[in-house]
């Protein structure tokens, strides 16, 4: 398989899964939508809420991508039991993580008092927050069964529910929120037993599809836990946890970076929210190519084939960094328009229009990071990458940000600099770990 096919294959996986990752995002666009018109006390509370939840779910997440390169590389062996082993064992290490999850959701509602948020924020906000936690299990669940058809290869049913739950979230919004057909008009908390329920449905959906479809029932996807195997166990944790850090380390990071900003003022803020948001929308198709990197490393790391494992992951980087570069392109050449969309503000997009140009680079080395950290997972090598995490956002990046915003007083650009500096350095000591890693994978 030559480079251009390595480049075929990682786009038919990547799309499929980069728009199931939009359907997830869409969910909480729809919810805010729908309760920003009951108030704006609503949509802060929402907007509170739902960075508190991510910050918690963002490690489950993590947890449950540990089965995808394991499955990959069973898939690419011929091990095809070894496929539903693996994902029986994930459902129990995720099940019981997803507890441990819900208990820390559960217990941020009684910091939200404390946050030093408004009065009619902190009261629409603590019942939301308990709401949403009795949607963590399903969440996990439908995460676990998505993982397992995506390290098989077979991204497109897991996409199809994302994007159709949707449907049925905006639906249930319209009858809990407002009060239609003879329920009491409930707002925000109404838009969270919305979904709730939705992410209940799409895990018994998918659940239910895996156990029926034709074409995984080689690989015994029947729930079947006996005999446990504790080493398998114990292999989906060390890969799992540090991803779910990993992931943690990156959007604390972020955040750290907003409260900074938040800082110099209001208006530096905005801007800042509008540039990331903007970021943020390219990271969903790249989080798709990661995957789909992880996937196509996992397969060749299977097959024992060192030269289609280089090619695979070579491929995954290169096509990201085409997409980065266009959407870099993008960023540069309507740099002064694309705020318009968000604010009318002459301070707010004079700001915003250079965080675009720091952005623009951005863009290349997120892409770089994100990916090398999809392929390493394919080797399985995690806990390096994690530690090359934390020196590059947080003893590289975020001191730079301060140093440079607020010492140099170069303001919000210098902070975003500081972070565009320790994306850099990660993207670039990912890629040159891969090159090393992937030349001696069967020697380690």
């Amino acid at each position: 398989m030559n480079f251009r096919t390595h480049i075929k294959e990682t786009i038919k996986l990547a799309l499929p899964i980069s728009l199931g990752q939009l359907g997830h995002v869409m969910m909480g666009v729809v919810d805010s939508l729908m309760v920003g018109k009951v108030s704006y006390t609503s949509l802060a509370a929402a907007s509170l809420v739902n960075g508190l939840f991510f910050l918690v779910i963002v490690v489950g997440i993590g947890m449950t991508y540990a089965s995808t390169p394991l499955i990959a590389i069973a898939k690419g062996s011929n091990n095809q039991s070894d496929c539903g082993k693996i994902l029986n064992h994930s459902l129990l290490v995720n099940v019981i993580f997803s507890i441990v999850l819900m208990l820390g959701t559960f217990s941020l509602s009684f910091l939200i008092p404390h946050l030093n948020q408004p009065k009619e924020v902190v009261r629409e906000a603590i019942p939301y927050l308990q709401i949403l936690t009795l949607s963590v299990i399903p969440f996990m669940v439908f995460q676990c069964y998505r993982q397992f058809l995506e390290g098989l290869s077979i991204p497109n049913p897991p996409m199809i529910i994302a994007i159709a739950a949707n449907l049925l979230n905006a639906f249930l919004n319209w009858i809990f929120i407002y009060g239609n057909f003879g329920f009491p008009a409930l707002g925000l908390s109404g838009a969270g037993i919305a979904t709730t329920t939705t992410r209940w449905v799409m895990a018994a959906v998918l659940m239910v599809f895996t156990l029926k479809y034709v074409r995984v029932k080689i690989y015994e996807p029947k729930f079947k836990i006996k005999p446990v195997d504790k080493n398998l166990i114990r292999k989906l944790i060390s890969i799992g946890l540090p991803s779910g850090f990993q992931y943690l380390l990156e959007v604390g990071a972020f955040s750290f970076g907003a409260i900074m900003i938040g800082w110099i003022g209001a208006k530096q803020l905005a801007a800042h929210q509008i540039a990331i948001s903007l970021a943020s929308a390219t990271y969903m198709i790249i989080l798709g190519i990661a995957s789909a990197g992880t996937i196509r490393v996992g397969d060749a790391v299977g097959k024992k084939n060192i030269s289609q494992i280089r090619l695979a992951g070579f491929s995954a980087l290169g096509l990201a960094s085409a997409v980065m570069l266009t959407f870099a392109t993008i960023f540069f050449l309507f740099r002064n328009i694309l705020p318009t969309f968000y604010n009318s503000n002459p301070e707010v997009i004079e700001v915003a229009s250079v965080l675009l140009i720091i952005a623009g680079l951005f863009q290349l080395f997120d892409g770089l990071q994100a990916t090398g950290i999809g392929i390493l997972r394919g080797l399985t090598d995690v806990k390096i990458p994690l530690l090359i995490s934390i020196l590059s956002y947080w003893v590289v990046a975020i001191p730079i940000s301060y140093l440079l915003g607020f010492v140099f007083k170069f303001g919000a650009a210098g902070i975003w600099v500081g972070l565009l500096l320790g994306l850099a350095s990660l993207g670039i000591t990912l890629l040159f770990r891969f090159n090393v890693k992937s030349k001696k994978i069967f020697l380690d």
